[in-house]
């Protein structure tokens, strides 16, 4: 794969479909995101601007480092993003809204939030697998790991036995295709 050339057919797919990439620490709404994960988790998110990319609506906001950061991580990035862009059109943004930070609750047992990640978590490991095989899988498990289970997405399924079955049966089919 022409990592360059697909990362830049990807972006240009994106704009042709009107979703725009703004750096989040430009846009207001973004910085009081941030201050209010700070808050609700009790500094288990405190890195939501500088290391987390955050799809609302058509809009795809960007970390600062955004150009520094390697290709392929960009390019895995926006693929998992993509399909945030995809829920939101199926869903529109204020039942998905509700459904990712409430449904049934907030923190903690948050299946719908879990359920949409795992969809787009799942994007991001078919990228990883065509770039670098089952070791590029495996080298991101206790990452994806800890994000469904810590406090950066809000112990959105606190159960890492579950978790670990599902990137683990995940990643054997990868294997098989």
């Amino acid at each position: 794969m022409d990592l360059a050339r697909a990362y830049a057919d990807l972006v240009a797919e994106l704009g042709k479909q009107g979703v725009r990439i703004l750096r989040k620490d430009q846009v207001w709404h973004q910085r009081a995101i941030d201050h209010l994960l700070r808050w609700v988790t009790l500094g288990g998110q405190r890195v939501y601007l500088d290391r987390y990319v955050t799809t609302i609506g058509c809009t795809i906001y960007v970390t600062p480092d955004w150009d520094a950061r390697p290709l392929a991580d960009r390019y895995a990035t926006l693929r998992h993003e993509l399909v945030h862009v995809d829920q939101f059109r199926r869903w529109g943004v204020v039942p998905m809204a509700i459904a990712y930070l409430l449904f049934p609750l907030p923190l903690g047992l948050a299946w719908c939030r879990m359920r949409l990640e795992r969809a787009a978590y799942e994007e991001t490991l078919r990228v990883r697998h065509a770039l670098g095989g089952r070791r590029a899988v495996d080298d991101v498990r206790d990452h994806i790991m800890s994000q469904f289970t810590s406090g950066s997405y809000g112990w959105m399924w606190p159960f890492p036995r579950a978790v670990a079955r599902w990137f683990d049966r995940f990643a054997d089919e990868l294997d098989r295709r």
